[in-house]
């Protein structure tokens, strides 16, 4: 198996190839490109059996590669920003490794692609991807703080809303953040054992719901702790037709 990396960043390279090295040693390394420009080039006149590609390299985005070449190589997404999972899984992903990864994770992808790569009904074709692997259930968001970044769990977060077309992560410490993504891509990715469409502005765990208490009319009003921001503020009243909420929230 002969394979490419495409990774701007040194120590990136340089761990990701390690990994590689002890995990699979009988692959070969054909080349660490840098740019969108060289790995295009690379990919005119050569072929490799996989791809692990950052996303976010020293001239642009990746994605600019697959609109210039035509590429039916298996890859590997590794990058630090989990907004680009579904435009990835539209192409030849195998898997989307958010960084820093460890390698039980990149023996996990290794595995995946060897599956498939074994299997004689295999096409390398973006729709035979598409229909092999689904996004993943979220399970930590990546959010700025100035110049910083960390990770936010996903059970450490009591709501995500909407307002004035921003969407915000609503922690249970009462912290928010501004992220990436909209509130009907947040409801396909996230644990729906987990978290509901409260309103259409706004997604709620079940865990931060405070209270239910009866309605009229057969229906069940919901308050939550800490306080969802866009209700307090909307004066908005969160009400369900009771055998809807028993069912969508598995209080029953």
């Amino acid at each position: 198996m002969r394979y490419l990396i495409v990774e701007d960043e040194r120590f990136a390279y340089e761990e990701l190839k390690r990994m590689m090295t002890k995990l699979r040693p009988g692959y070969i390394l054909e080349k660490n490109t840098k740019t969108v420009i060289d790995t295009i080039e690379f990919l005119k006149i050569s072929k490799v059996d996989l791809i692990l590609m950052d996303i976010r390299l020293a001239d642009g985005n990746c994605f600019e590669i697959f609109n210039h070449i035509e590429i039916s190589t298996p890859v590997i997404f590794t990058t630090a920003y989990d907004e680009h999972a579904i435009k990835a899984f539209k192409l030849n992903s195998i898997d989307y490794l958010l960084k820093p990864f460890d390698e039980k994770e990149l023996e996990a992808a290794l595995n995946k692609f060897e599956n498939i790569f074994h299997n004689p009904s295999y096409k390398t074709d973006s729709k035979n991807f598409e229909q092999l692997f689904s996004l993943k259930t979220k399970n930590r968001f990546l959010i700025s703080k100035g110049d910083n970044y960390h990770y936010i769990e996903t059970v450490e977060i009591a709501h995500f809303y909407s307002e004035g077309g921003v969407v915000f992560l609503h922690t249970f410490q009462n912290k928010r953040y501004i992220i990436n993504y909209t509130l009907d891509q947040l409801e396909q990715q996230l644990d729906n054992r987990l978290f509901f469409r409260v309103s259409r502005n706004c997604i709620g765990n079940v865990k931060a719901i405070e209270n239910v208490a009866r309605y009229f009319n057969s229906r069940m009003k919901l308050s939550f702790l800490p306080e969802c921001a866009y209700s307090a503020e909307n004066g908005q009243v969160f009400r369900f037709k009771t055998d809807t909420f028993l069912k969508n929230f598995r209080l029953n």
